[in-house]
């Protein structure tokens, strides 16, 4: 292992063959992870993460994410191989974002050379280069379309049991104060808000009352005061992955694409209270 003034960076990261992800501007993500990050050389067969393995003192591993910048990585849960980490690709950002267990075994393939960032390094690096985030959001909201889309009926996701909320009350109300009242509407109980299947121009935040999120007409997810729902289709500019019907009298703040960009690109906070809210999502999923 090596500090990050001792990797070469001139030197070519290998060329990604069938990417399991979205590309990725090398560039772009090399700058970030150089921020705040640690070089790493790894031979074949070593365990880079451990499936089930949590955030802890004695577990700094798992809070760690990755980008491979040679190799290539197997990723295996429950014995199986579920996927291939490849050159200029991340992996492992879940943990450093939610602090949640690893979803998956990582070992490498063959020998690989890697950054590798923790916790505390990411969010430093998001503070520095918050723009990224969109990066980060994206790679995430495509494996939640992937999954969707392999979803054999809505019913697999079983019942909302509580209410998604990803804002606090602080930096709720720093929002609903900077953007003002005219970036807020009223809906009345049993309106739609969003459908699914169109074009999506907006994203929401609920500031009062309950919306109820449904696909194939069964209800996943009731968003309460704090949550977000919309930022799908705002992110990747595909059509709308579920309805949106208002369950109470409620009041949502209206966020139009170029506000979310800016808002995202200069209050890391923000962008970090959606990637969290983004990989909880992912993880439900892929728990179904």
């Amino acid at each position: 292992m090596s500090r990050m003034d001792e990797l070469d960076f001139s030197k070519p990261a290998g060329k990604p063959a069938a990417p399991a992800q979205p590309p990725v501007n090398l560039a772009a993500a090399l700058e970030f992870f150089r921020t705040s990050g640690v070089a790493e050389n790894v031979d074949t067969g070593t365990n880079i993460f451990v499936e089930d393995e949590r955030a802890g003192l004695f577990s700094f591993k798992s809070r760690k994410m990755y980008l491979l910048l040679e190799g290539e990585v197997n990723l295996i849960a429950a014995n199986k191989l579920i996927g291939v980490v490849r050159a200029g690709e991340i992996f492992g950002e879940m943990a450093a974002i939610s602090e949640s267990p690893r979803a998956a075994t990582a070992v490498a393939k063959v020998p690989c050379r890697l950054i590798s960032m923790d916790e505390k390094g990411f969010h430093a690096a998001l503070k520095a280069k918050p723009d990224f985030a969109l990066t980060l959001l994206g790679m995430m909201i495509n494996r939640l379309r992937g999954m969707l889309a392999r979803l054999p009926s809505a019913a697999a996701l079983g019942e909302a049991k509580k209410e998604a909320k990803v804002f606090d009350k602080g930096l709720l109300a720093a929002l609903a104060k900077g953007l003002g009242p005219t970036n807020s509407a009223r809906y009345e109980k049993g309106k739609t808000i969003m459908t699914e299947g169109q074009a999506g121009a907006m994203m929401y935040v609920v500031l009062e009352g309950r919306v109820a999120v449904s696909i194939q007409g069964k209800v996943v997810e009731r968003v309460g005061p704090g949550g977000v729902l919309g930022e799908m289709a705002l992110i990747d500019q595909s059509p709308r992955a579920a309805t949106a019907l208002a369950e109470t009298d409620s009041v949502l703040l209206t966020l139009n694409r170029g506000v979310f960009l800016q808002l995202v690109k200069t209050q890391p906070e923000f962008g970090v209270a959606l990637l969290a809210a983004t990989a909880e999502r992912v993880r439900f999923m892929a728990s179904r």
